[in-house]
């Protein structure tokens, strides 16, 4: 009975705050705007009180979406069908595979060999291998691989937190190292050339962008070994033959991860296969339920399967949809080109900020798509250097830390249950904080000679 009234009062709560924030923005928006952010208070607020189960709210922009005007049913759901919400299932059934075969207990074993065996020392590890192959693969598919390894680390709920945490901040955190590595940046580089810019060539974006990640690696692992640094990590096995099942998983990761690399473009000396990210995992998943690998069988292991997090995945594209559809994305826009009159290094913290925590509620690459042709506007008016105003704004879109909305590292952080959304907003926020205060000053202290 007292979980009950405790359930209502949230749920109370979040349609208060939701209705307030309706009332105080429809006086500069429009009715359809306004509700789009009574939906999304509403849903934010749900998500991180917890008043109703994960995939039940990720679900109600299907219903209030439609009931409200914002989007019409077809527009929304359509959503729900999204192909990175495939390549998750598709990373999710080999991460199941990875767990049922006891492969991740080999692996973690080894990579133990390697590191302290203190939490420190693993956290470390965690979040800058998730950060490097995330320079090169889809952050997505990289904290698929690790998030089932890391977790079998250790028995302790604070410790798996913590490493389930730095794996799928290093997969932002890393993303930006190169121009592959997260669509934002394959944007930018779209939108120079429309506008007729001089690119950043592969190596210098690297060499622009290495002390900004190094710093934040620092940063984020460093922050999440406060109280559990010294705990030391104990090895679970000895040296053992991989059995036949493990051997399989092996394989068919090890040819994922080939393909992977093989079909990362790298402009302009290799164009990649050109095949589809979802396409490869969701047939490498699918392939461990056909013989001769017969690893997964659907009735014993589709229970395993998080189809909450899909509907998140889902909610957070719909989002974006509304977003783009109503005009608000525009609206804040305007907002930006309002503050030309303001000092430059104040201009960039002001979009820097503005893109950071609108990044946390809707898909980075569509707002960037949106905000970077505005931004060019702005930087032209301004007389900032316009790669370097466009820089800042690409990698802020990228570093999301609060919401698992957010980024699809966040959303299968969350999928493990070891991760609770108020415990990932206390940490997000501190780390988008730090990460829009180093953007801006690498920015405006290290950029100047280089873009």
């Amino acid at each position: 009975m007292i979980e009950e009234k405790l359930q209502i009062k949230k749920i109370v709560t979040a349609l208060i705050l939701s209705l307030f924030s309706f009332a105080a923005v429809s006086f500069f928006l429009t009715t359809q705007q306004s509700a789009l952010v009574g939906c999304l208070v509403l849903l934010v607020t749900l998500w991180t009180n917890e008043g109703l189960a994960l995939g039940v709210v990720s679900l109600l922009p299907i219903v209030l979406f439609p009931s409200l005007g914002i989007l019409s049913t077809q527009a929304t759901t359509v959503n729900y069908a999204h192909p990175i919400i495939y390549l998750f299932l598709g990373g999710f059934l080999l991460a199941i595979a990875v767990e049922k075969t006891g492969l991740h207990i080999w692996i973690a074993d080894k990579v133990l060999q390697f590191f302290p065996n203190t939490a420190r020392g693993i956290i470390f590890s965690l979040a800058i291998t998730s950060g490097l192959l995330s320079s090169i693969l889809s952050n997505t598919t990289t904290t698929l691989l690790l998030i089932t390894i890391a977790l079998y680390l250790s028995e302790d709920p604070k410790l798996k937190l913590r490493f389930a945490l730095a794996i799928a901040y290093g997969a932002s955190i890393g993303g930006i190292l190169t121009p592959i590595g997260t669509p934002p940046n394959l944007i930018l580089l779209g939108v120079m050339q429309e506008k007729g810019m001089e690119t950043i060539p592969f190596f210098q974006w690297m060499w622009m962008v290495a002390p900004l990640s190094i710093i934040m690696f620092i940063v984020v692992a460093s922050v999440l070994s406060i109280g559990v640094g010294r705990v030391k990590i104990e090895r679970k096995i000895g040296h053992q033959a991989l059995t036949k099942g493990q051997k399989q998983v092996l394989f068919i990761l090890g040819s994922l991860m080939l393909l992977l690399l093989l079909n990362a473009p790298i402009k302009p000396y290799w164009d990649g296969l050109g095949m589809s990210e979802p396409v490869l995992l969701l047939s490498a998943g699918l392939l461990l339920f056909a013989p001769p690998f017969r690893l997964l069988e659907w009735m014993e292991d589709k229970g395993k399967i998080p189809f909450r997090i899909m509907m998140l995945f889902g909610a957070g594209f719909s989002i974006a949809k509304a977003f783009d559809d109503t005009g608000l994305a525009d609206v804040i826009a305007s907002y930006i080109v309002d503050m030309t009159t303001l000092a430059p290094i104040l201009l960039l913290f002001a979009v820097a900020t503005i893109i950071t925590f609108t990044t946390e509620i809707t898909s980075n690459t569509a707002l960037i798509s949106i905000m970077l042709p505005v931004i060019y506007s702005v930087a032209e008016q301004t007389g900032i250097d316009t790669r370097l105003f466009m820089m800042v704004a690409t990698l802020c879109a990228s570093y999301a830390f609060m919401l698992p909305i957010a980024t699809p590292p966040n959303a299968i952080a969350m999928s493990t249950g070891v991760v609770d959304v108020r415990t990932m907003a206390k940490y997000g926020l501190f780390f988008n904080v730090v990460g829009i205060i180093l953007i801006v000053v690498i920015a405006k202290y290290f950029w100047s000679g280089l873009v």
